[in-house]
C-alpha cells in the first residue's frame, strides 16, 4: 500500500498500464515534456520515450481523430484534453466516429481509447477551465463516462478504462487533484465501470453524488450525526450508472437527494430522479430533490462560491427533505 493523492494515483495507473501493455500510449497538449498542465503525466515521457508519450498540437479535433485511428488499428491511446471546456472541437470526432464505430462496423472495429479531461470548478479559474458538462457525453450511446472521487477509485477506474474495448471519457475534478491522500494498493487492479460505492449506510435518506461533491457530502455528514441516518452513494460512473444500487437504497429510505456541480436542467440528477420515480415511486415518502449548480454559465472568481455546492447547502437540503410535511 502507498499513500497517494488523485494525481499520483492517475499517473501510477497510466504508467503501470504502459509497462504491462506496449500498445498503450499517452498524448495531448503539453502532456509530454511538461507532464501536463496539472502534471498528471509527469515522468511518463522520460520513462517511455517520445513515441509513447508526446505533445500534441493545439488542435483538439486532430487529437481525438488520430486517437480513433490508432485505436481501430490496435493501439490503446490515452488522450488528454487540457481542460474540459477545450474539448468541443473534438466532440464531433468523439460522438460521430468513436462512439458509433462498433455499431457502424457491426462489431468489426472497436475504439479502445480513453479521453481524459480535467473538469469542474473550485480553483478560481476561467469559464472554459471550470465547466461540468458530463451529460453531453452520457447522452451519447457508445460512450462510457467515469468520474472518480478518491485516489483508490481513480487508479482502479483508469486501469479499467484503459482495458475497456470501447471509448471511455474519464473526467477528473480539478478541485480534488491534490486535496487529500489515501492508501491504495501498489499493484494493478480494476474497479468495474458502472458499479457505485456506498460511502455510508443509512436508513433515513439516500444521497446520490459523484466526483468532488462526494467529498463535500462526506464533510457534511458529521453535522448530521445523531440526527439523520444518511445513506451516501458515490456513483463513480455516470454512464452506465448503477440504477440497482440507487433503487435498492431509495426503497429502503424513502427519500432521495442527488448532488452534483453541473447545472440543474437536463442533468444527471434529472435522469436519476426520473428513473427512481418510474421504478420506485411507491417507495418515495417525499418529493426527490436536485441539489446542483445553477442554470448559468460558470461564474468567474468572485461568483464561483455561489455556484459550487457547499456542505452547508447539503445539510440544509437533507434536513428539508427529512422534515418535509405533506
Amino acid at each position: 500500500m502507498a499513500l497517494k493523492n488523485n494525481i499520483e494515483a492517475l499517473t501510477e495507473a497510466m504508467a503501470q498500464s504502459m509497462r504491462k501493455d506496449p500498445t498503450v500510449l499517452v498524448y495531448g497538449e503539453d502532456a509530454g515534456y511538461e507532464g501536463g498542465v496539472f502534471r498528471a503525466t509527469s515522468g511518463i515521457q522520460k520513462e517511455f520515450g517520445t513515441l509513447r508519450c508526446f505533445d500534441a498540437p493545439i488542435a483538439e479535433a486532430a487529437i481525438v481523430g488520430t486517437a480513433i485511428g490508432m485505436a481501430i488499428n490496435g493501439l490503446k491511446p490515452i488522450v488528454e484534453m487540457q481542460f474540459q471546456g477545450f474539448m468541443f472541437p473534438g466532440y464531433h470526432q468523439l460522438v460521430v466516429h468513436a462512439a458509433r464505430m462498433r455499431n457502424r462496423s457491426r462489431g468489426r472495429y472497436t475504439v479502445p481509447m480513453v479521453m481524459r479531461m480535467p473538469m469542474g470548478g473550485g480553483i478560481r479559474a476561467l469559464e472554459h477551465h471550470s465547466e461540468a458538462v458530463e451529460v453531453l457525453f452520457a447522452h451519447i450511446p457508445g460512450l462510457k463516462v467515469v468520474m472518480p472521487s478518491n485516489p483508490h477509485d481513480t487508479k482502479g477506474l483508469m486501469i479499467a478504462a484503459i482495458n475497456d474495448p470501447d471509448p471511455v471519457v474519464f473526467l477528473e475534478p480539478k478541485s480534488i487533484y491534490r486535496a487529500f491522500k489515501q492508501e491504495i494498493p501498489n499493484e494493478m487492479y480494476e474497479i468495474e465501470i458502472g458499479k457505485a460505492r456506498i460511502l455510508q449506510e443509512g436508513t433515513d435518506i439516500t444521497v446520490v453524488t459523484y466526483g468532488a461533491q462526494a467529498i463535500t457530502c462526506l464533510k457534511a455528514l458529521p453535522e448530521l450525526a445523531g440526527k439523520v441516518s444518511v445513506e451516501l452513494i458515490d456513483l463513480r460512473t455516470i454512464s452506465p450508472w448503477d440504477k440497482e444500487a440507487v433503487l435498492k437504497s431509495v426503497r429502503k429510505t424513502g427519500r432521495l437527494i442527488v448532488v452534483h456541480e453541473a447545472v440543474r436542467s437536463f442533468s444527471t440528477a434529472s435522469e436519476v430522479i426520473s428513473t427512481v420515480t418510474e421504478e420506485a415511486f411507491l417507495s418515495l415518502q417525499v418529493p426527490p430533490i436536485r441539489l446542483t449548480g445553477w442554470d448559468i454559465t460558470v461564474p468567474l472568481d468572485k461568483g464561483e462560491k455561489y455556484h459550487i455546492i457547499t456542505k452547508e447547502r447539503i445539510v440544509n437540503k437533507i434536513l428539508e427533505s427529512v422534515n418535509y410535511k405533506i
